[in-house]
């Protein structure tokens, strides 16, 4: 079995992994990360899984654990350290929660996106979205939350 090394969440690891273990599986299986989900049977179309490999946003359902070795990971656990981030406070302040399976995922995406546009309109917000599915909202919340992160976000410079 190979031997991979990634630092997830500022934590270096060294494991052994099948040549066929999905990254999404590696992380919940083997590092008990068990808030990156999986919700569409590894087809990559619910964005439940997306995590950042070197801040990137990927879905992890559809890359292998070997392809991460030598990456940085960044999971939900690590998303706001030891206090909230702005987008995981706007979300908790929006009650854009509901029943929080595709949570993670969205949070992960939409920090990303958040990097990239500050200033984002609702409209592309919703296009940023477009990669995550959620059954429970109609993304009102939602969007509503990641404008208000946005704007906090450019408040604190």
């Amino acid at each position: 079995m190979p031997v991979i090394n990634v630092t997830v969440n500022g934590t270096r690891y060294e494991e052994n992994v099948s040549e066929r273990l999905l990254l999404v599986d590696f992380l919940r299986d083997q590092l008990a990360l068990t808030g990156t989900h999986v919700g569409c049977t590894y087809e990559g179309v619910c964005g439940a899984c997306t995590i950042h490999l070197d801040g990137e946003a990927v879905k992890s359902c559809l890359m292998l654990a070997v392809q991460a070795d030598g990456h940085t990971l960044t999971t939900i656990e690590g998303l706001g350290g030891d206090k909230l981030s702005p987008l995981q406070q706007a979300f908790t302040d929006n009650h854009s929660l509901h029943c929080g399976f595709c949570t993670p995922g969205i949070l992960m995406n939409m920090s990303e996106f958040l990097r990239d546009n500050p200033d984002p309109s609702d409209d592309e917000i919703r296009r940023g979205l477009v990669g995550n599915l959620c059954r429970c909202t109609g993304y009102v919340h939602i969007v509503r939350a990641v404008r208000e992160a946005a704007r906090v976000m450019r408040e604190q410079g």
